[in-house]
């Protein structure tokens, strides 16, 4: 089996790069997806998205000679990450933006370090460390400070076009992409012990555009491609081969890291989503979202900072 395979990462300092770097591109794209999806069907733009990644990624696909076979139970694996982690997190991703903000989707997804330490705990049996779950109470605080102010004008302003039933379906379809997040970061971390990184990315971007395919097709069939700008089709393709490499960041991050810790550097995913959507989608950008986000890089800083010589990580 390769180094890749066996679980030989990059050391923890580059561990952590990969999963913040992975995260802060998961959210800036989350941002990206608001006007995408003004433009494309949900199904149509995930098609394209996984089709764009997947074509980057071919000269992946093909297993090395040091790599085993796969069981049925890693296929079946691969196929739950797909369908979880990639189908579904797009789905409910960019119609949940679509209907709250790239802002609010910031604050709904900083859940994610939380639930990935409570599944990880289920299903990995993971020990979680006294410094990690202070790392993820900065995360939680941050989400309830955010929950509890009220909106300005401005924000008011921001929001989106539909009235409040539609922002609470927003809200929810955040809250399922939080989930399907959680099980991605779980089943990678599983996947990571038999597969390389490469292997997962590529399979996940082929799995993912199979899966877009019959909705996707369709879609494209009565979409009207000529009046779509090529400042559009540059936003897109930049989304989808980001949204693709960003798989291969993470599971390069996951190899080194238990799955409680990587969770936390998750709280990149509301940073990178709230920096494209106020530099970028001209959204509210107040004190009570700076506050939230100070307190998330500070649960980043308590999960990464080097454990003392002698002490026991975490």
């Amino acid at each position: 089996m390769s180094l890749d395979a066996r679980g030989d990462g990059p050391p923890p300092l580059l561990s952590y790069g990969s999963l913040a770097a992975s995260m802060f591109v998961v959210g800036a794209c989350v941002a990206l997806s608001k006007p995408l999806a003004a433009v494309f069907p949900v199904f149509l733009l995930g098609w394209l998205r996984f089709g764009i990644g997947g074509a980057g990624m071919l000269h992946w696909l093909r297993r090395p000679a040091a790599e085993p076979a796969p069981t049925a139970r890693v296929r079946l694996l691969v196929f739950l990450e797909a369908f979880i982690g990639s189908f579904l997190f797009t789905v409910f991703m960019v119609l949940g933006v679509s209907l709250s903000g790239a802002v609010a989707a910031g604050v709904v997804m900083s859940a994610i370090p939380a639930a990935i330490a409570l599944l990880s705990r289920v299903v990995l049996r993971e020990a979680i460390r006294p410094r990690v779950l202070a790392a993820i109470a900065c995360a939680v605080s941050g989400i309830a400070l955010l929950a509890l102010a009220r909106p300005g004008p401005a924000q008011a302003a921001g929001g989106p076009a539909g009235g409040g039933e539609d922002l609470w379906l927003g809200y929810a379809l955040l809250g399922g992409a939080v989930l399907c997040e959680a099980c991605y970061a779980v089943i990678g971390k599983r996947l990571t012990a038999v597969l390389s990184s490469r292997r997962i990315s590529a399979l996940m971007n082929l799995w993912g555009f199979a899966l877009m395919l019959p909705a996707g097709a369709w879609a494209a069939w009565r979409f009207d491609f000529g009046a779509v700008s090529w400042t559009v089709w540059g936003l897109l393709l930049f989304y989808g081969l980001a949204s693709s490499w960003t798989i291969w960041l993470w599971m390069t991050g996951l190899r080194r890291v238990p799955a409680s810790r990587a969770g936390v550097f998750t709280v990149m995913l509301p940073v990178g989503s709230a920096c494209v959507g106020v530099w970028m989608l001209d959204e509210p950008f107040d004190v009570p979202q700076a506050l939230a986000f100070g307190l998330a890089l500070a649960g980043l800083l308590l999960a990464a900072w080097p454990a003392r010589s002698g002490a026991a990580p975490g």
